[in-house]
């Protein structure tokens, strides 16, 4: 067994990769700021030690993961050169557990989390299998048959797997900060679809999907009649969702789950597509899928009193749209106020119109200052541009979070991708 020390041990897919390397057996310990996270606590009580960023911390034969976060001027990363000390990227590390399992990479601008999150649910629930989770969760069992990760497009860094299997959620133009623009996103899904072994699920709906060649089979899901898995029959209800399932003209079987949204079935259907592929039972799968309820950060939801609070990832327009959309099943008769914090002038500017017709979906929208990136600078763009765009549009921030104590019964959604829960946490203080 080896010993790993990871530079950022906190990000979300370190923290799940770490997770993953201790369970497997290796020696596992990192370093990262002083700030607490909420990967911490699990780090911890997997026995994993963090330490502040220090170059003695670097000791002989260990192999260091650099974090996509950290360049290689870092002193712990210029340290471990200094000793000879093999040195390798996040997705360089996952692509070693990618060739060692039955692997399947979950990519798309949106959807991959709560995909990841699905397929691990049931996977591990037939055959062993380890799992990396953006949500910080990770998992390694012995005699593993199957790994499921997520294949994180941003910087191109799923350019290195190498999977058997790709599930693709959708293609949209995001991380401005790095693609040019819509073709060059698809240019990269491309070239990692070249890479996958057997085969491709691809959301049946999203044009640029559609358009793509693939160098491997590639079955459709969605909800037409030209999809080679489709989902029928939808029931979508205040206790979740329903449908039947088809692969070509052959039923499959009825599905339950207790997940909300148009996007929710539709993750559920790629699962049962591989599923289904894999040969496993499907009775089973559909036994195990109402069991599962969800992961960190989206759509996480508290009660506090007379509100419901909804905490959710979405920090693109697609993904405000289906989080609202999944709020407002769940919660038909309630008032719904969304609480968006953009995250990165880059993106707020890129997708302003958008942004706008997606937040009016809310009864009300209450929109924080930008949560900029260390990337980028501030630009000519602010919060105010937003709000001026939606009817019942509002700022807010953290002096003035008084303001959504007006409301009663109603379902208060947090969203964002920055730090958007000090928010949350300091309205769960003002409700008492």
């Amino acid at each position: 067994m080896s010993t790993y020390y990871f530079v950022g041990i906190k990000g979300t897919g370190m923290a799940s990769l770490a997770r993953l390397l201790k369970d497997q057996g290796h020696e596992v310990l990192g370093s990262d700021i002083e700030k607490e996270t909420f990967t911490q606590a699990p780090l911890e009580a997997a026995g994993i030690k963090i330490l502040p960023f220090n170059p003695d911390n670097l000791k002989p034969g260990m192999i260091v993961v650099q974090g996509n976060a950290f360049n290689d001027d870092h002193p712990e990363i210029v340290q471990a050169h200094a000793m000879g000390l093999t040195v390798q990227s996040y997705p360089a590390t996952v692509e070693e557990q990618v060739r060692r399992y039955t692997s399947i990479g979950i990519a798309g601008a949106h959807g991959k989390t709560s995909t990841t999150g699905l397929l691990s649910h049931v996977l591990a629930k037939l055959a062993p299998t380890n799992y990396l989770i953006g949500d910080g969760v990770g998992r390694g069992v012995a005699d593993a048959q199957f790994f499921v990760f997520e294949a994180d497009e941003y910087r191109d860094h799923f350019l290195a797997y190498h999977p058997d299997y790709a599930i693709m959620t959708n293609v949209e133009f995001d991380h401005p900060d790095y693609f040019k623009d819509l073709v060059d996103v698809v240019d990269s899904f491309k070239a990692y679809s070249q890479q996958v072994k057997k085969a491709v699920f691809a959301w049946g709906e999203d044009p640029q999907l559609r358009q793509m060649t693939f160098d491997v089979p590639v079955y459709y899901y969605g909800t037409n009649d030209q999809d080679d898995f489709r989902a029928v029959n939808i029931q979508r209800t205040a206790s979740g969702s329903a449908f039947d399932a088809y692969h070509q003209d052959q039923l499959i079987g009825h599905f339950n789950i207790h997940l909300y949204g148009q996007h929710s079935v539709l993750n559920a259907l790629a699962v049962i597509a591989l599923a289904y592929t894999e040969q496993l039972d499907m009775a089973v799968v559909a036994e195990v899928l109402q069991s599962f309820n969800g992961v960190k950060r989206r759509f996480s939801e508290t009660d506090k009193g007379d509100i419901a609070i909804i905490d959710d990832y979405a920090h693109h327009p697609s993904e405000i749209k289906a989080t609202l959309d999944a709020a407002r099943q769940k919660y038909p008769d309630r008032e719904l106020v969304a609480v968006f914090q953009p995250h990165t002038y880059s993106r707020l500017k890129a997708y302003l119109n958008d942004f706008g017709e997606s937040l009016k979906k809310a009864d009300q929208t209450y929109v924080t200052p930008v949560f900029g990136s260390i990337r980028e600078q501030a630009g000519d763009i602010s919060n105010q541009d937003l709000i001026d765009l939606i009817p019942n549009g509002h700022a807010i921030d953290q002096h003035t979070l008084d303001q959504l104590l007006q409301y009663h019964q109603a379902v208060v959604v947090f969203m964002g991708a920055g730090d958007i829960e000090k928010y949350e946490d300091q309205y769960e203080k003002l409700l008492g």
